[in-house]
């Protein structure tokens, strides 16, 4: 008995993405930026929480979130973070969120 191959695992064709992976999958250009936002500031809050030596349970005390919601944080689950709330959570960590938005 043979095993058989799936043929999507030959495909060798590539499809140039857009820079951002959230639009490529086909959401809303608008929801697919928030999207993008929310990843780009869990990934720098987790880099800082990082930097600084803290446990879970120390960073959750510090961001005033249970140890859950830093370890949701750091596994990278968006879904669970709003904007608003990710930059509460940046400030409270240390950092300094700034807006600026481009034409």
């Amino acid at each position: 008995m043979s095993k058989k191959t799936d043929p999507r695992l030959s495909d060798t064709r590539r499809t140039k993405g857009s820079g951002n992976v959230f639009l490529d999958l086909g959401f809303d250009p608008a929801e697919a930026k928030v999207m993008a936002l929310r990843a780009q500031v869990m990934i720098r809050i987790e880099q800082h929480l990082k930097a600084q030596g803290w446990t879970q349970a120390e960073a959750a005390k510090r961001l005033g979130i249970t140890q859950p919601r830093v370890s949701r944080l750091i596994k990278g689950q968006w879904k669970d973070f709003s904007l608003d709330m990710l930059l509460t959570l940046a400030a409270r960590a240390g950092l300094e969120p700034q807006l600026r938005l481009a034409a």
